[in-house]
């Protein structure tokens, strides 16, 4: 299956070089990223190594007015690379188990953000953030599309920022 994800997505992002990026539908830019996947010992190295080989989504992205869905989605994606990054360079987490914990938390973290971002508007909220604890984790891990980080090839991404800080505390694991 990530094959697929990725030969779809550098198909998109082949569209999105040749439009700026207007031309391609948002939703269509999303559908090979979110939702991203559950941190775990088999994509763990991924996440961590090839973090700069993952889709970014810049504001520029999309267009000036509508698919808010989309670019809270897209702001969810921003948010668990850039706080990946804290967890297996930043220091905070020392060793695979601690990388790991840190992971799952950013996970946790920017889907339950976004899951407050879906509710913070008036229409229908994603299926995953209609459920509670862990049956909205295993919601969102069953639709994750690219469940082992794949990069894509050829692909550099812009760093962006974070619009919110992610700290993790290591007594939690």
């Amino acid at each position: 299956m990530g094959w697929k994800s990725t030969l779809v997505t550098t198909f998109i992002l082949q569209l999105t070089s040749l439009g700026g990026g207007q031309n391609t539908h948002p939703d269509v830019l999303l559908g090979s990223d979110f939702p991203p996947a559950r941190p775990s010992l088999n994509n763990l190295n991924a996440i961590c190594l090839h973090g700069n080989g993952r889709f970014r989504y810049p504001a520029s992205n999309f267009p000036p007015s509508g698919y808010a869905y989309t670019r809270r989605a897209g702001k969810a994606i921003n948010r668990v690379e850039a706080w990946f990054s804290d967890c297996c360079f930043g220091d905070v987490a020392q060793g695979n188990e601690q990388i790991l914990c840190c992971a799952n938390k950013v996970w946790e973290t920017a889907l339950s953000h976004f899951c407050i971002e879906e509710y913070s508007v008036m229409t229908m909220p994603h299926v995953c953030c209609e459920k509670n604890g862990e049956d909205r984790w295993n919601c969102f891990e069953r639709l994750a599309p690219n469940p082992s980080y794949q990069p894509l090839p050829g692909y550099i991404a812009p760093v962006i920022p974070p619009d919110q800080i992610f700290t993790w505390d290591p007594n939690t694991c």
